[in-house]
């Protein structure tokens, strides 16, 4: 079989250094590969399965003869390149928000909805972090029982908003813990000690734009009748790494919580932690690091008929965005759905 030649965009980024060690780890096959990014990082060095690389700076004849690229560089990034990857014949697995909900472009959990992967025509969009962990919890129960109303609450890491953030609730626990001033930027509240009801801007219903993300991205990746109610509360916590969430879904069959946790132990990509009488369920330090969805509190939901309610948890920059992203680049090899290899 020909092997793909293949980029990172956004190489030297957080999401990017993680797809690098997950492509290593997932053995992602390939002729040639190259390391792209702004010119800022331009020249700096990538050590990859034992051979040093030098990042390139990204400009549009980068992608000559490139087959698949793996991006995480930002929406602007994305829409700026994007056309240049088409034209030349390659296909880019883009990690941004940029064409999530464009018509034309496929939106993919890996192992939930790869069919759609046939439907592309250059372009592959990840999930956001919040919706890519929901969907491997979501889409075995779905099956099986049928999503009719569903609410969630997501408490989400900053490693989500990137390094900067990251580096802000350091150094805004450091200060707080000394007694001093500190002024926050990535931020509209102090993130130590804190939780922020807010992630993303707000739009004209109420909601913000991450928690519209989780909404129509659901009913996307899930092929949902548009009007399925469904509703999210998202929140920044002071937790780097790992996001959390409480989970309410009304099915349109009958279900228990022993069918719904018998079905996720057997569910791809997610492992069942759940004997609170042991206080055994998922925290953020369980996924921290490691690929599965963690889902735990499984319990019969009150205020629905045939309802559920869990927490799960996920490594944000993993099954959130890298893992995901160098799934659907294994996907599109194996189903021989790039370029070249039509």
């Amino acid at each position: 079989m020909q092997k793909p030649n293949i980029a990172i965009l956004g190489a030297t980024g957080v999401v990017g250094r993680e797809i690098l060690k997950i492509s290593e780890e997932l053995n992602v096959q390939f002729n040639e590969i190259k390391f792209l990014s702004s010119a800022k990082s331009a020249g700096s060095k990538i050590e990859f399965k034992g051979k040093t690389y030098t990042v390139e700076e990204a400009t549009p004849d980068s992608f000559n003869n490139v087959d698949i690229v793996m991006a995480s560089a930002g929406g602007s990034t994305s829409m700026k390149f994007a056309p240049e990857i088409v034209k030349r014949g390659g296909l880019i697995i883009d990690n941004s928000s940029a064409f999530r909900m464009d018509k034309d472009v496929p939106l993919v959990i890996a192992n939930v909805n790869d069919d759609d992967l046939k439907l592309h025509k250059g372009i592959i969009a990840n999930p956001n972090c919040s919706t890519s962990q929901l969907m491997l919890v979501l889409k075995p129960l779905h099956d099986r029982f049928t999503i009719k109303r569903l609410i969630v609450s997501t408490y989400q890491a900053v490693s989500g908003a990137g390094l900067a953030a990251i580096n802000e609730l350091t150094e805004n626990t450091k200060a707080k813990l000394d007694g001093k001033e500190f002024e926050n930027k990535c931020f509209k509240k102090p993130i130590a000690f804190n939780v922020i009801p807010q992630i993303d801007v707000f739009v004209d219903n109420g909601y913000t734009k991450e928690e519209m993300k989780v909404v129509n991205e659901t009913k996307k990746i899930l092929h949902l009748p548009a009007d399925l109610p469904i509703s999210c509360t998202a929140a920044r916590v002071p937790v780097y790494n790992g996001h959390s969430e409480a989970v309410d879904i009304e099915f349109e069959k009958e279900v228990t919580p022993d069918m719904a946790r018998e079905i996720l132990k057997n569910s791809f990509g997610v492992k069942v932690i759940d004997n609170p009488a042991d206080f055994e369920y998922p925290t953020t330090y369980d996924a921290s690091g490691v690929d599965p969805v963690f889902a735990g509190r499984i319990r019969k939901n009150l205020a629905f008929n045939n309802g559920i309610s869990l927490w799960c948890v996920a490594d944000n920059l993993r099954i959130g965005a890298a893992l995901n992203t160098v799934r659907i680049c294994n996907k599109v090899i194996e189903m021989n759905l790039w370029g070249r290899g039509k």
